[in-house]
């Protein structure tokens, strides 16, 4: 839809608020937002300059525009978060969080079983959670199981099969783990008494359960029951420790929800903290992909609907570190400036903070695996910003390395459909090349590497990156020319740091889109070749293949060497240095040998 064509339709999109539905030439919903006023708000897509890329190609998409109109502010807040859940559209903001939680159920049945599940089924049962850690549900279970007897039978435990005396007490009545209601040994009301007792624990609402206990130990004592009041003294203890060992964060703030962001580019981080009772009993960090010029408070209020609602959260008051439009009957949004309410929200910039650069060294690691999906749909990218005439399902990478300006090596990777192929990876002594020539080792590099593969006969990679500037692309290209090669394969130089890519002859270089697929995909691919080159290039050092010139000096041992390296920092430095200043370094008797020896090397060579 042009600008033109919209002016035509503006006027008559109502002012009031409400939702509005952008649709693709094919009828896909492709965006849903909420307003105050609808007209001013579509129409800003229309008459506004949008910088960013994204929102540029969303306007360009609109061939339809609906609108549902509604009472309130609030009503158009709950049916954008209902329709974006519902659709998914692919300019809204996706919380990429869809893992199956685990829950605690209370089964719907006779004397209800208690216990772990990741089904959330309509069967009447009642779910508490969900928890964003399986091994928490088992701590909290084991420590309810050690409190509070309740049965994990499977009986069906009707009134009428127990008066019939179908059942018999098993083991764990008699471990005093069960209090026997399948033999009619425990009523109805004491079970619900212990689930009530459940509840609160998993609230984090400890103390109605400590005042209980200790009136059944009063009770006990009372009736000269001394061994069950040692029991409930010991149970009453052990709920007390495990209350010290809770976060307690105030006496002032009851409940409340807190949440804090973090940015980076077009991906956020949202943090949740829920407190009951004074007590952080839910932790939990989204990753956001947002799409459009989305602000921090936009993000922050889809969010918080979503996160509020999955977890089941009745609280009354969120704190937040901005100011946000959350337009809910009975909501108070707090910005705290101080005091517990401030500690509360720096703990949860901390958290998603943490989780933000644990995320980053993760995908640096590759530990996050990509799906395959992802990996093609990079591969993709990546022909379509390097204008490949086919998918480049092989990639390999080249780097030299060398240490100290002394003792070049050459490595190179491969990547097969987006992941390493480790077992094609291969690494070079250089043979042809004395000294230190990147342009001379590269060559010779990639020439031994496809002779190798024409002479086998074995299919060669659609692209090749060259870890270097226009020097080492050149050098590279000479081998590829001499193996008759051009045009078999697309030969590209990466320029070190600056992440420029260069094609032969070219005299300009391009840029891929910093967060786009493509790049990540180079950058995991250079990473790779370094990290295999300096592994290959160390294991070799610690073998002994190479041997310093230090080392070869009379008297000079290689913890002497390695201190003088580790502060010169090679051995070109060392033989700028006077006596006195290598003294300094290792001592006046070392010092005076190594300063003869250079000393008497540049006597001969003059």
């Amino acid at each position: 839809m042009t600008q033109t064509e919209f002016q035509k339709i503006s006027s008559t999109i109502p002012l009031e608020p409400g939702i509005y539905k952008y649709f693709n030439e094919r009828g896909d919903l492709i965006y849903v937002g909420k307003a105050k006023s609808l007209r001013k708000r579509v129409s800003s897509y229309f008459i506004k300059t949008f910088t960013n890329y994204k929102t540029h190609e969303l306007v360009q998409r609109i061939h339809t525009i609906e609108f549902t109109i509604v009472n309130s502010e609030q009503d158009a807040f709950l049916l954008e978060n209902s329709l974006i859940k519902q659709y998914q559209p692919r300019y809204n903001i996706n919380l990429k969080d869809d893992k199956s939680y685990p829950f605690i159920i209370i089964k719907n049945e006779p004397f209800p079983r208690i216990f772990l599940t990741r089904k959330k089924i309509d069967d009447g049962s009642e779910y508490l959670g969900p928890f964003t850690s399986v091994g928490k549900v088992r701590e909290l279970l084991y420590f309810i199981r050690d409190n509070i007897p309740l049965r994990n039978c499977k009986l069906n435990l009707t009134q009428n099969n127990i008066q019939k005396g179908k059942f018999k007490v098993c083991l764990e009545y008699h471990l005093g783990n069960c209090k026997g209601p399948c033999e009619g040994l425990q009523t109805p009301e004491d079970y619900q008494e212990g689930l009530l007792q459940i509840k609160n624990i998993l609230k984090g609402n400890l103390s109605p359960v400590i005042r209980h206990f200790k009136g059944e130990m009063k009770t006990a004592a009372d009736h000269m029951e001394f061994e069950k009041a040692e029991i409930l003294r010991k149970k009453i203890e052990h709920l007390e420790n495990y209350q010290s060992r809770s976060v307690i964060v105030s006496k002032h703030v009851t409940q409340a929800d807190v949440f804090s962001i973090a940015r980076d580019g077009d991906t956020a981080y949202v943090n949740y903290l829920m407190v009951f009772s004074g007590t952080i009993v839910q932790t939990h960090t989204t990753e956001i992909e947002t799409h459009l010029e989305e602000s921090n408070e936009e993000i922050l209020a889809i969010s918080i609907a979503q996160l509020r609602e999955k977890f089941n959260s009745s609280a009354a008051e969120i704190i937040v570190p901005l100011h946000i439009e959350f337009p809910q009957d009975g909501i108070v949004i707090s910005v705290p400036k101080g005091g517990d309410k401030k500690k509360l929200l720096e703990l949860s910039e901390k958290n998603v903070a943490y989780f933000r650069e644990e995320l980053k060294r993760k995908r640096t690691l590759l530990l996050t695996e990509k799906s395959e999906k992802e990996k093609k749909d990079a591969l993709i990218q990546l022909q379509s910003d390097l204008q490949l005439n086919q998918l480049p399902t092989q990639i390999e990478c080249f780097d030299n390395s060398n240490f100290q300006g002394s003792y070049p090596v050459s490595a190179m990777v491969s990547f097969k459909n987006g992941s390493e192929s480790k077992k094609d990876y291969r690494h070079f002594n250089v043979k042809t090349v004395k000294g230190i020539n990147d342009f001379a080792t590269m060559k010779e590099v990639v020439f031994r590497r496809y002779k190798r593969l024409l002479d086998e006969n074995q299919p060669l990679p659609q692209l090749v990156i060259i870890d270097g500037g226009k020097g080492q692309l050149s050098a590279a290209m000479e081998s590829i020319a001499g193996l008759g090669l051009n045009g078999k394969l697309t030969v590209i130089g990466l320029a070190k740091n600056e992440e420029e890519i260069f094609f032969p002859g070219d005299t300009e270089s391009i840029k891929l889109p910093y967060n786009g697929e493509s790049l990540k995909l180079i950058r995991r691919i250079r990473d790779a070749v370094h990290h295999f080159g300096i592994t290959f290039h160390r294991n070799k050092r610690s073998k002994g293949t190479f041997v310093n010139e230090l080392e070869k000096i009379r008297g000079i041992g290689k913890s002497t060497t390695d201190l003088l390296l580790k502060q010169f920092h090679s051995v070109n430095n060392i033989k700028l240095l006077n006596e006195e200043q290598l003294a300094g370094a290792v001592g006046k008797a070392k010092a005076k040998i190594i300063w003869k020896h250079f000393a008497d090397q540049h006597l001969q060579n003059n």
